[in-house]
């Protein structure tokens, strides 16, 4: 497992691995079939080794919210266009309550209510989760780490088995209580209907909740089963992700010395920059993907797969009126949602006050709150789930900074 310097690389320190610290060194790289084992830190999985016709190439690729919100989805934390920071104007005893397994346990409709808006289905891959299908149809992938919770990497065709999800998904349910996994059919159904679904075994009838982490909920096994997998990289790419969230922010750390690693994001984060090999793509992520696809030579089949999954749109670089209608359309979607939370979901006085007594919350910040519901082993996660992909920004239609 590689080690971080303590300052960031300088200038004149020349690379080890790459013939430059540039887009144009990692694309012959890849080309050239030295990278034999590709991780993307979005989501990964771990399945052993894919045989190319230059050898065996494998990449590990860790995706975050940014490569998600070109799709249309809001993130979490933007300040002023973040969900949790329009939920906090509703009646829930502090914004990320609706991720909480406590609260959940109480009062689970403010999740159901929000998990109608975000349902599988509803938003189709961005150019960013076709780039990493490619990767995996060329054989190139060797696992995807995703935060995402929205499902788009399946979405795009990338296998279950080439899949990480860090933080869980839509993908599977089940009863918090007996842990019977529950019908995706009767799941779509009640969310559809906007009802709480409930356990059909028997007279179980707990609540259901999909497989996503909530606060005071360790990280799925498949998680910490691959988490060294980084180790064994030829490359790794890491895109639209804030790199805060631990244990999964530690996974850059565990590739190699010599390893390249590629950042494709809005801005430095973690510890990347800071070995000789690190390249550094700055900006927004499906614009950096397309720089990749393009020094790759893989931009005509980018194109053709981002058509079947968006045929009415084309790979055309935003333009200043997208860039002007973008943010306008999130915070429409954000609005329509905060409207339908607060029309549904009043909590009465009794029982925010049940909350506040059970929870232990008086005079408590949103942070503090978390806090308290998550151990401190690693394995329970220090941050809500994170919709995939808006930790950096990864929208065709222009950058908006996010804390993830």
């Amino acid at each position: 497992m590689g080690q971080e310097a303590s300052t960031p690389v300088d200038e004149s320190t020349p690379p080890q691995t790459l013939n430059a610290r540039t887009i144009d060194a990692v694309a012959a790289y890849i080309n050239e079939g030295r990278a034999k084992k590709i991780v993307l830190m979005v989501s990964l999985n771990t399945g052993g080794l894919y045989p190319n016709g230059n050898g065996v190439q494998l990449i590990v690729v860790e995706t975050g919210a940014g490569i998600s919100t070109s799709a249309g989805i809001p993130d979490f934390r933007s300040p002023d266009t973040g969900l949790y920071a329009n939920l906090a104007k509703l009646d829930l005893p502090y914004p990320q309550a609706v991720f909480d397994i406590s609260y959940f346990r109480s009062n689970p409709l403010p999740f159901y209510t929000l998990a109608h808006e975000l349902y599988p289905g509803q938003y189709k891959p961005t150019i960013s989760h076709c780039f990493i299908r490619l990767l995996s149809d060329k054989g190139l992938l060797l696992k995807l780490f995703t935060q995402n919770i929205d499902c788009l990497e399946r979405a795009a065709g990338i296998p279950d088995d080439k899949i990480v999800e860090a933080h869980g998904s839509f993908a599977r349910q089940r009863c918090i209580d007996c842990q019977i996994e529950f019908s995706n059919d009767l799941m779509k159904q009640a969310i559809h209907r906007r009802e709480v679904p409930r356990c059909t075994q028997g007279d179980c009838e707990g609540l259901v909740k999909p497989d996503i982490v909530f606060f005071g909920e360790t990280l799925p096994e498949e998680f910490h089963r691959n988490r060294e997998l980084p180790g064994s990289a030829d490359l790794a790419i890491v895109m639209g992700t804030s790199l805060t969230v631990q244990p999964f922010a530690s996974l850059p750390g565990s590739c190699s010395k010599g390893v390249p690693r590629l950042l494709i994001n809005s801005e430095r984060v973690g510890g990347l920059g800071f070995r000789p090999d690190d390249v550094l793509l700055l900006g927004n992520c499906d614009e950096g993907v397309r720089k990749l696809a393009s020094a790759l030579g893989w931009e005509a089949e980018l194109e053709a797969l981002f058509k079947v999954h968006n045929p009415e749109e084309s790979l055309k670089e935003p333009s200043d009126e997208d860039e002007k209608s973008h943010p306008n359309t999130l915070d429409e979607e954000i609005a329509k949602i905060t409207k339908e939370v607060d029309d549904s979901l009043r909590i009465s006085d009794q029982h925010a006050a049940f909350v506040t007594e059970n929870l232990s919350l008086p005079g408590r910040t949103s942070s503090q709150s978390s806090a308290s519901t998550v151990s401190n082993d690693e394995t329970a996660v220090q941050n809500p789930p994170i919709l995939e992909m808006r930790d950096s920004d990864a929208g065709q239609h222009g950058d908006r900074k996010t804390n993830n």
